[in-house]
């Protein structure tokens, strides 16, 4: 995998199985315009933040749950041809008139590969994160990001991915850029952390917070935690 299309969205909690089964049948289509996995991850320990989160990320409403999903492509050239033939695709169209949740308040965007440490599997919980970067600490996030992967992988992690915004669009509504509030010099850092289990997850963070590996240096602010959005989610279609 060398390129992401990168999604999070809001699903009114009623619709969980209506949306697996339209994610699912979402598969075959992703993977004919030359995707090789779609991941859909459904919110399951999703804090409220001071400045930013991913109910905010996506206005999200008190029935709705946040999803953080992303689609794996070969290259960005074939993820771009795969978006020009959807948007002529009556089918595409068809498909997302039927969405069981409010694809105004979607947000997404694409992504390069700065940091993917372990195999892709089907893990059985995700740890998503948004970050807003200054572009000019792009070298130095991915020397970090690589380093606090290999902490991760020691305490259990199966996959750790770190990607860089390269096509993130304005939106009407919602986009990347106002869920982490990134002012004009910011990109947007997406990524994730793929546990074999819940509780593994859990109990490894116990660890990993004393890790110094987890920690940028204290003399180099690499991003502003304070707009870091993150949250714990659960399995519901990958393949």
């Amino acid at each position: 995998m060398v390129y992401v299309e990168g999604f999070i969205l809001a699903v009114p909690a009623a619709n969980k199985e209506s949306y697996r089964k339209h994610a699912t049948d979402a598969v075959s289509y992703f993977k004919g315009l030359g995707a090789t996995r779609l991941v859909e991850r459904w919110g399951d320990d999703v804090p409220d933040g001071k400045l930013t989160d991913f109910k905010r990320a996506v206005k999200a409403k008190p029935d709705e749950v946040v999803l953080f999903s992303w689609v794996e492509y070969p290259s960005k050239q074939v993820r771009d041809a795969a978006n020009e033939k959807m948007r002529a695709d009556p089918n595409a169209n068809a498909m997302a008139a039927s969405m069981p949740f409010d694809g105004q308040r979607m947000v997404y965007g694409g992504f390069s590969v700065l940091v993917e440490e372990g195999r892709a599997g089907k893990p059985g919980y995700v740890d998503g994160t948004l970050l807003p970067v200054p572009a000019g600490n792009r070298d130095a996030f991915r020397a970090w990001a690589s380093k606090a992967a290999t902490a991760l992988k020691e305490h259990g992690a199966v996959r750790v991915v770190d990607t860089w915004g390269d096509d993130v669009p304005d939106g009407k509504v919602t986009d990347f850029k106002g869920a982490v509030q990134a002012t004009g010099d910011e990109k947007i850092a997406y990524c994730w952390i793929e546990w074999p289990s819940k509780a593994v997850r859990d109990k490894s963070w116990e660890k990993l917070m004393t890790d110094p590996r987890m920690h940028p240096d204290r003399n180099e602010v690499l991003f502003d935690g304070k707009r870091m959005i993150y949250g714990g989610f659960a399995p519901i279609v990958d393949q």
